[in-house]
């Protein structure tokens, strides 16, 4: 039997849109907002001409095609656009907690007529160790954490 848009859509085939939405990420034909708005309406698509609407304006992909894997240069995974976009910004707000902390030591310093302990050496040492270590090994990305 063919399938029609009025057929209920399998929870399946709601996964195989998802998949293919996140190859178009990957592809830069959809920016990580449009791709969150599309997968929210995926999962609450009830039909195949639901589900049909949200790929309407995008290519066919055929995903038994695709690779399985795609490694990264020097053996390194992949890590997805998003990814390196929160790990630049979680640097960032290291490096700013940082550089206030800093100044505020430096601050003391000078109005109290003695260098006090480095304290922010407390703040941004932990801190730092913990992104380092996210940075050089990775971790879990969050498509591999949904279930």
């Amino acid at each position: 039997m063919a399938a029609t848009p009025e057929m209920r859509a399998s929870d399946g085939d709601r996964d195989r849109v998802a998949a293919a939405l996140r190859e178009h990420v990957t592809e830069g034909r959809l920016s990580v907002d449009e791709f969150n708005e599309r997968l929210e309406q995926v999962y609450q698509s009830r039909t195949y001409g639901e589900l049909a609407k949200l790929t309407a304006d995008l290519p066919e992909i055929d995903l038994h095609t695709l690779p399985a894997t795609v490694s990264a240069p020097r053996g390194r995974p992949a890590r997805p656009a998003a990814a390196q976009g929160a790990l630049k910004a979680s640097w960032a707000a290291w490096a700013v907690a940082s550089g206030v902390n800093w100044v505020v030591w430096l601050i003391v310093g000078i109005t109290s007529g003695h260098m006090v302990y480095p304290w922010p050496l407390w703040v941004m040492g932990p801190w730092g160790v913990i992104l380092l270590l996210g940075t050089l090994f990775g971790g879990m990305h969050g498509s591999d954490r949904r279930r």
